[in-house]
């Protein structure tokens, strides 16, 4: 199928709109041109974006998805009237189904962090980010008590990512810690983690894949070799097996796949709120 442009169009952030409109449109074999439009919350800045959709509309010779979360009733309608996209009236779909059957209706705020600033989620989201960076790989070993998790494998395995997603999408305070060569000759867990093995969490990384990464950093390195990496892995995974510690490969997971795995297995009350 010829590529297609889809426009999330929101009079806030945008971040719901894609990321709804990203999950649906995971269902299609498709080439997708991706543009936001945020705050879009005036009859201006509406008909400025509707001349936009319906420019690329005429230069592509097709319509552009339009994927739009917007709250104001008359924004929303200068977007469906006058815009030659197809338009899929998020809030529309969702909110007024449900306000019907709740029997009240919805608060029709603009966007969904107008006041996120004075809830405890968001201040406990800001302190677990700041405790991810702090604790990323190994650079620094306290208060690993108060870690929900701390996740452990080989240099460049996924561990960073992972952490960082945990903390920023579920306030979760996740640490990294490598697992490097004198590990393995030691055939221990560093000591800094033994007193918290069961927050500990694994990632593991097909070896090719891991010396292909490596080699992107480090060329050539003995680091990248992947007679290396594969004796690295295995250490690692034999490591994990002997101290009971869970984990999973990397390779061919998502992020947020790994993540939910994570909050399954270690925090799964992080699953219900």
């Amino acid at each position: 199928m010829t590529a297609r442009t889809v426009y999330f169009v929101s009079d806030g952030t945008g971040i719901t709109a894609e990321t709804f409109g990203n999950s649906i449109l995971a269902q299609f074999s498709i080439k997708a041109r991706h543009v936001r439009r945020p705050f879009v919350d005036s009859a201006d800045k509406a008909h400025a974006v509707v001349a936009e959709i319906n420019e690329v509309a005429v230069r592509e010779a097709q319509r552009p998805i339009v994927f739009a979360t917007l709250v104001d009733r008359d924004v929303l309608k200068i977007v469906r009237e006058h815009c030659q996209g197809r338009v899929m009236d998020m809030f529309g779909t969702f909110i007024e189904p449900l306000e019907d059957e709740f029997g009240i209706k919805s608060n029709h705020r603009v966007g969904r962090f107008s006041d996120v600033a004075e809830s405890k989620e968001y201040h406990d989201r800001i302190e677990a980010i700041n405790f991810s960076l702090a604790h990323d790989d190994g650079q620094s070993a306290r208060n690993l008590d108060v870690a929900d998790v701390i996740l452990v494998g080989v240099s460049r395995s996924g561990k960073t990512p992972t952490s960082l997603y945990l903390a920023m999408q579920h306030g979760i305070k996740a640490a990294n810690y490598p697992l490097i060569p004198e590990d393995f000759e030691r055939r221990k867990l560093p000591a800094p983690l033994l007193p918290h093995k069961r927050k500990c969490f694994g990632l593991t990384i097909d070896p090719e894949r891991l010396s292909s990464i490596r080699n992107e950093r480090r060329p050539g390195s003995k680091y990248a070799d992947v007679l290396n990496c594969r004796y690295e892995v295995n250490e690692a995974e034999a490591m994990m097996k002997r101290d009971g510690i869970s984990w999973l490969s990397s390779t061919h997971k998502s992020i947020e796949e790994i993540a939910t795995t994570i909050l399954r297995d270690i925090r799964p009350d992080r699953l219900m709120y």
